[in-house]
């Protein structure tokens, strides 16, 4: 049955061509839609797949340079900081090292006494291996020269171990303008020992003074009989620090 035909019926027919037509139609229809395969679905794009591409020899050897100067100037930083740190270190010390390293200042330590002494009377002798000194000077043993002018703070201090049955134990600080200069008394002190000569006893001249001192000065303690005194290093010091 073709379209042709259909038109040559009458209108009754001709209605019933038309719906067995159309059902044709439909049914054609339907056999194309499932047969014809679906479209291909797009590929995802973790399936995507690109070959990278090997890097030029110049690249490499340009990275390669980058890093190391990289490396380089790192290793360069560090050392600089280390040796900053350790120079700054060295020149920064505390207030307290620093003023006890640059002030004038001299603790002595009595040496023995000398058998041979003519006189009983004379000057202490220090012992200099075992004294403390900074920016101070010695002359003869015994003499303290000041090298830098100033106030100091002179201190002394003389224990005897016997006493003297005519007069009082004294001790005194002498001064000096100079090496060639006569000395005068600058600070004096007495102590006394009473009692039983049996009993050991001790007693102590101390002096303590702030006196102005110029460039040569010369200090030095003297004490009435050498014989007298305990010299035990914490018995009997002399001693001077600039303010």
């Amino acid at each position: 049955m073709t379209l042709q035909s259909c038109f040559t019926y009458h209108s009754a027919e001709r209605m019933g061509c038309h719906l067995v037509l159309i059902s044709v139609i439909m049914i054609n229809t339907y056999h194309s839609s499932v047969a014809s395969p679906p479209p291909p679905l797009p590929p995802r794009q973790s399936q995507l797949f690109i070959q990278p591409q090997a890097p030029s020899a110049s690249h490499s050897k340009n990275l390669f340079r980058s890093l190391l100067a990289v490396v380089v100037l790192h290793f360069l930083l560090t050392l600089g900081g280390f040796a900053f740190l350790y120079y700054t270190g060295r020149m920064e010390k505390p207030l307290s090292e620093a003023s006890s390293s640059s002030r004038a200042l001299a603790r002595m330590i009595v040496a023995k006494r000398i058998r041979n002494q003519e006189s009983p009377s004379g000057y202490l002798q220090w012992d200099m291996k075992h004294s403390v000194r900074s920016n101070v000077n010695y002359y003869h043993s015994s003499w303290l020269t000041v090298l830098q002018p100033g106030d100091y703070l002179v201190f002394s201090r003389v224990s005897f171990s016997k006493a003297d049955p005519k007069r009082p134990l004294a001790s005194a600080v002498k001064l000096k303008r100079g090496a060639s200069s006569k000395e005068t008394v600058a600070m004096q002190a007495y102590c006394s020992l009473n009692g039983s000569v049996s009993i050991p006893r001790l007693c102590t001249a101390s002096l303590v003074e702030v006196m102005t001192l110029e460039t040569g000065n010369q200090l030095s303690l003297w004490v009435q009989d050498l014989s007298l005194v305990d010299y035990s290093e914490t018995a009997t010091s002399f001693g001077m620090y600039k303010l």
